[in-house]
């Protein structure tokens, strides 16, 4: 017997993860690199689109809370489980 998940076509269509971990990676017009994670950081590929709702939001404060504006990696990075990452994303349209 099948499971069938309805939202993961949505995810492969607007959420990415990189092959690469080098900023030399290509970026699509309209979309920003997120890094997850939170002892492992993997690189994710999203929509700008994303940075305007509301949940999203709540991570980039969750961010800024946890990082400041100054941070090591050198990108955005969303200090949170992919897993749950993965999961919120899924919900935005």
């Amino acid at each position: 017997m099948a499971i069938r998940l309805p939202g993961i076509p949505h995810i492969k269509r607007s959420l990415r993860r990189s092959l690469s971990n080098t900023e030399t990676s290509i970026v699509p017009k309209g979309h920003i690199t997120v890094y997850v994670g939170e002892s492992q950081k993997k690189r994710f590929v999203v929509p700008i689109s994303y940075l305007n709702h509301s949940l999203f939001q709540d991570l980039l404060n969750q961010a800024e809370e946890e990082y400041g504006f100054s941070h090591p990696m050198g990108g955005l990075t969303i200090p949170c489980d992919e897993d749950t990452f993965i999961d919120l994303t899924s919900r935005l349209v």
